[in-house]
């Protein structure tokens, strides 16, 4: 018998404002045909992919993500194209305590019993995939986003999925 799972993030969540200029980010730029730009209710910046976790742990895993944390800004709008044709923004610089909510998220994630990704953390908002050959617009105004808090989201599966908030933090 398969053990149901829940598919979960740690990420920076924007609010209503953050996520009208990343869209109007995302929308400056030229998609070739076959892009897939990232819906505007999915924009964010990933903290840890989690992946496929068991149901029953997401209570606990609610808890175990509460970390020390200091608000920090952001400032964020460096476009980007990534291998494998992956459009992003990146940040001007990341600060100290981007760096360490990551790193106390990451010890909360063995503390649990779960791996962190091994790859380095690049921090960025994924604008589209597939989108190959896009020309990458000439950067805009930094974009400042004061991030007090992040947040657990379940990613749903499928081409229609969404994304649902199940504990905003601190």
């Amino acid at each position: 018998m398969d053990v149901p799972s829940t598919r979960l993030f740690l990420a920076l969540w924007p609010d209503p404002a953050i996520r009208h200029a990343l869209r109007e980010r995302r929308d400056a730029w030229d998609w070739p045909r076959g892009a897939t730009p990232v819906h505007t209710d999915k924009l964010h910046l990933t903290l840890h992919f989690l992946g496929e976790v068991p149901s029953a742990r997401v209570a606990e895993l609610q808890r175990g993500f509460v970390v020390p944390f200091t608000p920090f800004t952001l400032s964020i709008g460096v476009p980007k194209l990534w291998p494998h044709g992956v459009a992003v923004l990146e940040p001007h610089e990341q600060p100290p305590e981007l760096l360490e909510l990551h790193a106390n998220l990451s010890s909360a994630l063995v503390a649990l019993g779960l791996q962190p990704e091994a790859r380095s953390y690049k921090p960025h908002v994924t604008l589209a995939r597939r989108a190959n050959h896009a020309v990458v617009p000439s950067e805009a105004e930094p974009l400042i986003w004061k991030i007090d808090g992040y947040a657990l989201v379940e990613s749903k599966p499928g081409n229609g999925g969404g994304y649902t908030v199940l504990q905003n933090y601190p």
